[in-house]
């Protein structure tokens, strides 16, 4: 009678054990494979016969859950981290363009919004470049009233009082500021409908994806 009770504790606990695996492999996976010798191997964790080798890691059920690779070597493993790293930079690349393009819809819903809002900002250019080329027109006047001074000096214009000469001087380098900024306000223009022809080649995209 105590033995049979022996036999039937040890059956208990070799049941207890049988289970915590079952549940061990319910959460890990069962792994198998075939190693070199082609023998099929089974364990609860990866195969040491079979890092050279894909390994299957199953389900309880018996289905395929996962593949693992083989083991990599330094240079391949160096290979792979760059080929992930350039998927990884793909992937965020591609995420950022879709938020931008969410972005880029919600401001610019339809295409009397974005055309307003270039009108908008080539207006606010428009007005800048007129006060300079209005102050250019003060300049070029002013110069003209110095030009009549300087006729009496024309022989030999070294004569012309200090004052006179310096004048001149400083109307030339206004001239020559003003038509810088003049010529930025130009490139400002064209940059920012630049960017407006591009974002409407985009948007046109976009809309019609939204209208199918």
């Amino acid at each position: 009678m105590k033995i049979a009770s022996g036999v039937w504790l040890a059956l208990g606990l070799s049941g207890m054990a049988g289970v915590a695996m079952a549940q061990s492999a319910a959460v890990s996976g069962i792994y198998t494979c075939v190693d070199a010798q082609g023998r099929k191997l089974t364990s609860d964790r990866p195969i040491p016969e079979c890092l050279d080798r894909e390994q299957k890691v199953l389900n309880p059920s018996g289905t395929v859950k996962q593949k693992v690779g083989p083991s990599l070597t330094a240079a391949e493993r160096a290979q792979q981290e760059a080929k992930d790293k350039q998927e990884l930079e793909e992937r965020n690349r591609i995420a950022e363009e879709r938020r931008r393009e969410k972005a880029l819809l919600a401001r610019y819903p339809t295409k009397a919004v974005h055309d307003k809002e270039r009108a908008e900002a080539i207006a606010q250019i428009t007005v800048v470049s007129k006060a300079a080329n209005t102050r250019l027109t003060e300049l070029g006047a002013q110069r003209r009233k110095l030009d009549d001074e300087m006729e009496f000096y024309k022989k030999d214009p070294s004569r012309a009082p200090e004052y006179l000469r310096r004048q001149v001087e400083e109307n030339n380098q206004s001239v020559a500021v003003q038509k810088r900024f003049i010529a930025d306000q130009d490139d400002e223009a064209r940059r920012v409908n630049g960017r407006f022809d591009d974002e409407l080649v985009r948007l046109r995209q976009l809309w019609l994806t939204i209208g199918k």
